[in-house]
């Protein structure tokens, strides 16, 4: 397990541009992309009350707008309003941001944040790539920065309770975990290329990713179905369930990952697969992904779950409608086991980051944790991309004997001043 403070030392005094804020002050934060995730995001943040949310920042002026006026109305404030987030990197009294962009701005805002002297809030997945994602690891270490990656699970009391319960021998030797994401998204038809909306700052969107038309399809949301931009429903909602699973077997990177992912369904825009099973493998332990983006009909009677198995049991996480806690226990053989000591909820994943800034602790989803849960989600769409088998070398972060899936490892930049060097 992590050492809690395995990352402080020296680099932390040396490299801080900016002070932490001291036990009286609030942490200042600043809100990179606001639709979705950064919406919710900026709200969270500023109803901690030891928080305030400075900035808010997005290249869509529509869209600023109007989260600011809705932001206003329910918390009594309006932040600065910026939509070049070097702003935010510039100002000294910003202590932390929280980067809820598109996926391909994920680590290379991440990058210049740490190394504006800025503590991180990175949405999930932390990459585009798995080669940046180490770059951000790399950053957060050089600049002495605290990053908390955005896979809220991991500040889950109940959560860590079920897999403490896992590995404390409840359902015997743990062999298998299996992750899934099946539920119901939208066919998103066909649409041509055309101008921006006016107030898009369309080439700042793009950022360091090589330029495409603007496309109705490749913009707000549906960015997610594009490689170039996105990392499907495997980098959006899948590394979700594989950080758990992956959790749950105390798993290392795969020796090997193996499967299919492809479009069964959708006849649409979409690039990424709709559906998906991905194996990761060891010598002793298996972990399985499981995807179905068109299913109304869920799995286990959830949409987003996690099963882990043992010689004498498996335990479910998920949220069932018709019950009332997120886990449940199965005997060997398969009937449900009530239980009553679930536990509640705990320290909010958002309350543990501004905790950790104040700190300098390690955050429950420290980024090293958070790189290393991103991978599989890379791996997977690697194998899907090149319909092969893969070997995976965890010391240099390569694939073993394939060019072409070595080739995905990174990714081709434009030149941009978002391009993070070393790519």
């Amino acid at each position: 397990m992590m050492n809690r403070r395995y990352f402080l030392g020296s680099a932390i005094g040396a490299a801080a541009a900016v002070r932490p804020a001291s036990a009286n002050n609030k942490v200042s934060v600043g809100v990179i992309g606001l639709r979705g995730q950064g919406k919710g995001l900026a709200a969270r943040f500023a109803q901690l009350p030891d928080t305030e949310v400075a900035y808010l920042c997005d290249v869509d002026q529509n869209v600023l707008e109007r989260i600011a006026g809705e932001f206003e109305k329910r918390h009594g404030k309006r932040p600065k309003l910026v939509s070049d987030m070097r702003r935010i990197f510039d100002d000294k009294e910003v202590h932390a941001v929280v980067v809820a962009t598109p996926d391909h701005w994920h680590a290379p805002a991440g990058i210049l944040a740490c190394a504006a002297g800025k503590d991180l809030y990175v949405e999930k997945p932390c990459s585009h790539n798995i080669r940046e994602g180490r770059l951000l690891v790399e950053a957060a270490r050089r600049y002495g920065r605290i990053v908390q990656h955005g896979t809220q699970n991991r500040s889950n009391a109940t959560v860590r309770w079920a897999l403490d319960q896992a590995r404390s021998g409840r359902i015997g030797k743990l062999l298998m975990a299996k992750a899934w994401n099946v539920q119901l998204r939208r066919n998103i038809g066909r649409k041509p290329d055309s101008e921006p909306p006016p107030g898009v700052d369309y080439d700042t969107w793009i950022g360091p990713a090589q330029a495409m038309p603007f496309n109705e399809n490749r913009f707000h949301y549906e960015w997610h179905w594009w490689w170039n931009y996105g990392t499907g429903d495997m980098g959006n909602d899948g590394v979700h369930q594989l950080d758990i699973a992956v959790w749950a077997m105390d798993a290392g990177p795969p020796e090997r990952v193996s499967g299919m992912g492809k479009k069964l369904f959708f006849d649409d825009d979409q690039q990424t697969p709709d559906t998906m099973n991905i194996t990761y493998e060891w010598k002793d332990k298996v972990v399985m992904f499981e995807m179905r983006i068109w299913s109304p009909y869920m799995l286990e009677g959830v949409d987003n779950g996690v099963g882990v198995y043992g010689t004498e049991g498996m335990i479910h996480i998920g949220r069932w409608k018709d019950y009332k806690g997120s886990v449940k226990f199965f005997d060997r053989q398969g009937k449900h086991v009530p239980h009553t000591d679930e536990p509640g909820e705990g320290e909010s994943h958002h309350q543990n980051f501004v905790n950790c800034v104040r700190s300098r602790n390690a955050p429950n989803a420290e980024i090293a944790i958070g790189h290393a849960s991103t991978i599989y989600a890379h791996l997977g769409n690697m194998v899907a991309r090149t319909g092969r088998s893969l070997k995976f070398d965890a010391q240099t972060e390569s694939i073993v004997g394939d060019a072409e899936a070595q080739r995905l490892v990174r990714r081709d930049y434009r030149k941009h001043w978002g391009t993070p060097t070393g790519v």
